[in-house]
């Protein structure tokens, strides 16, 4: 009993997990026969669980929403206040739970009754957070949550992509995966019409359905995503680019400095490298000093030019100002 319990929680979770899965490869994920799963299928059923089947040799199963909300040990007032919560984290890019509750939200939603799916959206459409600390880029909960399946499901994804400039763009992508930061949600895909890895900011995309077909997902850009995102927006993206050692140790430093601002790596217990980018090396310059660490310039040497020329005009303004004589 114990082993036939623990199999139907493992297949509700693979069909939790993807969109579709055909009565042989289920049988295959379990190890055991294709009548075996067709008999779990129905208790499942039986428990609640709408598991829909589709007949032939390109059929399979499929979980989906049902009239009644399955037995997830929630009554509809828990599912709601769920399913807000998750939305709230997810579309203000709380630092450590924003992909979790992308993840869950999907899961969520896609058993949700039609009833209870309208009372979140209301809930939803007419609350207003007031938040502690830099607003977050407005991303739309239900538009992380389609992306989400798309990167499941690996099916292609059309949307509008507005530039920095504003400038609107038409782009047809095989979605990858989604990466957040503290503030800001990115989504790593294939562009098939640059034939390249591109990163896109997902408060900047607007989904423009039909998607699919389906494809074959390809190996990623890179095996730590996070670091490459990281290194795109932060470095990549700008035309100035410094190493610069810190002294201080990289927990102190990764304090202050954001993933999406720079990447750090430790240089020994009591300092750090900061590898980062800049519109130019002005800016560079006000980047690096508002760390409010000491520093020492690795590369370019015009950095280091740049900031003698800083100092040396901050010196002779400080002494127009009367700064630092004697009353």
């Amino acid at each position: 009993m114990l082993e036939t319990s623990a199999r139907l929680l493992r297949l509700l979770s693979l069909l939790q997990a993807h969109r579709e899965w055909s009565g042989a490869d289920l049988a295959d994920r379990l190890g055991v026969t294709p009548r075996t799963v067709r008999r779990d299928v129905d208790r499942l059923r039986e428990l609640g669980y709408p598991v829909n089947a589709s007949p032939g040799t390109g059929g399979g199963y499929q979980l989906g929403a049902g009239a009644e909300l399955p037995p997830l040990l929630l009554d509809d007032d828990e599912a709601v206040a769920v399913a807000v919560g998750l939305r709230t984290a997810a579309g203000q890019g709380i630092e450590g739970i924003g992909e979790t509750s992308v993840r869950a939200l999907a899961k969520l939603e896609q058993v949700l009754p039609t009833r209870l799916r309208r009372r979140v959206g209301a809930l939803n459409a007419f609350t207003v957070p007031m938040l502690r600390g830099p607003r977050p880029s407005a991303v739309d909960p239900a538009v992380l949550t389609e992306i989400a399946h798309l990167c499941r499901d690996s099916e292609r994804l059309r949307f509008e992509y507005r530039s920095h400039d504003g400038a609107p763009t038409r782009r047809t992508v095989e979605p990858h995966r989604l990466v957040c930061t503290e503030h800001r949600w990115y989504l790593v895909a294939w562009d098939l019409d640059r034939a390249d890895w591109r990163t896109f900011r997902v408060d900047r995309i607007t989904p423009k359905p039909p998607h699919g077909p389906r494809f074959a997902p390809r190996d990623p850009p890179a095996e730590d995503l996070a670091a490459y995102v990281s290194k795109g927006v932060s470095t990549r993206a700008y035309a100035t680019h410094a190493v610069v050692r810190l002294l201080v140790p990289l927990a102190e430093a990764a304090e202050r400095i954001s993933p999406s601002s720079g990447q750090l790596e430790a240089d020994g217990p009591d300092a750090c490298i900061l590898r980062t980018g800049a519109a130019s090396l002005d800016v560079m310059v006000i980047h690096v000093m508002l760390t409010g660490f000491e520093f020492e310039v690795l590369e370019p040497t015009e950095l280091t030019e740049a900031i003698s020329t800083a100092r040396d005009r901050l010196t002779r303004s400080l002494g127009r100002s009367g700064a630092g004589q004697a009353p």
